[in-house]
């Protein structure tokens, strides 16, 4: 399974749980547009530290940021390579 395919499990999982509609996930999607208010995306980066073994928000730069599901998805491929 690929990252992009865990992340979009656990997002699917995280906003069934919590009652949000999740929008269509592209790369170009802004993250803040995604559905997700910060708690979920909170829950999802213990989940994706749980499951991936790695944090890489932990080492992020405030202009580093990821601002959109692409940037996210690779930040997270990136710190696995």
């Amino acid at each position: 399974m690929s990252v992009r395919d865990q992340i979009v499990g656990e997002m699917r999982t995280i906003a069934k749980e919590q009652g949000r509609h999740l929008a269509v996930l592209h790369d170009d999607l802004a993250l803040l547009d995604c559905g997700f208010d910060s708690l979920c995306f909170a829950i999802l980066v213990v989940r994706l530290e749980d499951t991936l073994g790695v944090d890489p928000l932990g080492d992020v730069e405030a202009e580093e940021v990821p601002k959109t599901f692409g940037e996210f998805v690779h930040l997270y491929a990136d710190a696995l390579a």
